[in-house]
């Protein structure tokens, strides 16, 4: 997960982390910064600066890199074959650009803290707004057991010892970081972020030299693997084309988890994270064949780590512990900035009268301690890989992970479509927007129509005859009642209704941009174009 408590600035929020505002009465978000009429958002006066720009890049930089991608990509591989996974991992990367542009868009125009969630508030419906805030509080709350199932699974690889003890460890840790050390938050995100992308960038190296016949065993590999067993794999023994189709329709859901979050970070960032991910996963279809049995078997362990087994098959033995250590430190970084961002919501949700007000509490330290509290209690989810192992709970918390993070994305193109058509409505010319998206509302639309048949299909094998799962219905259709009892719910109570494209503000939003411009860009040297970490 990435930092939602952090704004595109590098401030940590701390006053007002969501907000659930009248779409028709946005003035009192304002304030007259200089007395001459020159409009401003207020929310920009309770912000503390947290992260130096150094911090904010390398964090975006790196923020998505998970545990999805170094756990959960040999599951899809097993199940979709090489072209299967790559071809998943791709047009999911597609779609999500189209969400990236929308929010991309919309966070340009209306830079209030939570993303989404507040524009869904002014464009689409309040009620809309609480659902997708909660909805990504759920997101949390399983996020964070999924990382700490996650570390359990990978220390397993070094030491087999009752999975209770790493769990309790891995949440002593996130614990007392958030409560204690999050001033050094930025400073220690920024080294693990820098080693999630050294390891990247290593192991595509590695695969590189080994696929060339590099390795200790000097053998060439090249696309052998795309031709034996074969670029597609027949799912649950179906024969012919609909099988291998169902195969690749299984990686959708994994992609999602790996990509999850990819929206809060900035437009470059969201396209490394893109082209990163699309080339790990290649190279990992040309290391490993997709009937390898580490795939096939559920370990518990980190030895079903695709990068691991190809290390392993290589003959590399030290390069298994390095490749385990680091992916450690990425489920630990992942951890923290899901407790922080968590926690962060349900302060916000807390101070707007959509949570319990005991949330809104902080210690000496200007920490919401109740609310780190509150979303840390649930890595006791984590205990459940006591009595199954921790791979197999790890693949239901992505899966539910997975489900709300694809509600989120069609959150974000819904509210983004209905402000587009209102600004259209009013004759309000694109051009005076702080940054115009390009591929606008086709790329909204494309991602909306695909995500929801995605979301809708994604416990299809459900259905099938004698392949019934109930862990596979929940995790897969779950969050869609939860998002639909939540908006529904909160619509009935305080009779909200539909933000009309005439009386949609998107004006005021405008004016105030126009009369709030961001300053000239500074003339950069060669060097400074160069160096993208913290320039």
């Amino acid at each position: 997960m990435t930092q939602n408590g952090i704004d595109a600035g590098g401030d940590e929020i701390v006053t007002t982390s969501q907000t659930f505002a009248n779409p028709y009465d946005i003035e009192k978000e304002i304030y007259d910064k200089d007395g001459a009429g020159a409009p401003e958002l207020a929310e920009t006066k309770e912000l503390r600066r947290g992260l130096q720009q150094r911090h904010i890049q390398m964090i975006a930089l790196a923020g998505t890199i998970g545990t999805g991608l170094f756990l959960g990509s040999g599951r899809a591989l097993a199940q979709a074959g090489p072209a299967g996974i790559f071809m998943g991992y791709t047009i999911m990367g597609l779609l999500i650009s189209g969400v990236t542009l929308s929010i991309g868009e919309l966070s340009a125009l209306v830079p209030l803290s939570g993303g989404v969630i507040r524009p869904a508030a002014y464009f689409v419906d309040p009620a809309f707004s609480f659902a997708q805030g909660w909805n990504v509080t759920y997101q949390y709350l399983i996020s964070i057991p999924a990382e700490c199932v996650a570390a359990a699974t990978i220390v397993q690889f070094w030491v087999t010892i009752n999975n209770a003890i790493w769990v309790t460890v891995f949440s002593a840790v996130l614990f007392a970081t958030n409560a204690f050390l999050v001033k050094i938050y930025g400073e220690v995100e920024f080294h693990l972020a820098l080693l999630k992308v050294f390891l990247i960038v290593g192991m595509n190296i590695m695969g590189i030299v080994i696929t060339a016949g590099g390795g200790p065993n000097h053998e060439t590999i090249g696309f052998r693997y795309w031709h034996n067993p074969g670029p597609f794999v027949q799912y649950l023994d179906v024969p012919g084309p609909l099988g291998r189709f169902m195969g690749f329709w299984t990686v959708f859901s994994n992609a999602a988890y790996a990509y999850s979050s990819v929206e809060t970070i900035s437009m470059a960032a969201a396209e490394t994270s893109f082209l990163g991910k699309v080339i790990s996963i290649f190279m990992i279809t040309l290391l490993i064949p997709s009937d390898d049995p580490m795939l096939l078997r559920s370990t518990g362990t980190a030895a079903q780590s695709p990068f691991l087994i190809a290390a392993n098959r290589a003959g590399i033995p030290v390069v298994p512990h390095i490749i385990n250590a680091i992916v450690l430190t990425s489920a630990w970084s992942s951890g923290n900035s899901t407790l922080l961002s968590g926690s962060r919501i349900l302060f916000g949700l807390a101070r707007e009268g959509q949570a319990p007000k005991f949330l809104a509490r902080t210690n000496r330290w200007g920490v919401p301690y109740m609310g780190v509290l509150a979303i840390g209690v649930w890595m006791a989810l984590g205990y459940m890989s006591v009595s199954a192992t921790a791979a197999m709970v790890f693949t239901w918390l992505q899966d539910l992970v997975a489900c709300a993070q694809i509600m989120g994305w069609l959150v974000i193109c819904t509210t983004y479509l209905r402000f587009y058509y209102a600004m259209k409505k009013q004759g309000i010319s694109r051009q005076r927007l702080p940054w115009k998206a390009p591929f606008q509302p086709y790329a909204a639309w494309i991602t909306l129509v695909a995500l929801i048949i995605i979301l809708l299909t994604g416990g299809y094998t459900t259905f099938i005859h004698g392949h019934w799962s109930t862990e596979t219905f929940i995790s897969a259709y779950l969050d869609i009642g939860i998002f639909a009892a939540l908006y529904f719910g909160y619509k009935i109570w305080y009779r909200t209704k539909i933000v009309s494209l005439d009386e949609s503000p998107v004006a005021r939003f405008v004016e105030i941009a126009e009369n709030d411009p961001d300053p000239p860009e500074e003339h950069k040297s060669a060097w400074s174009k160069i160096n993208i970490l913290w320039s």
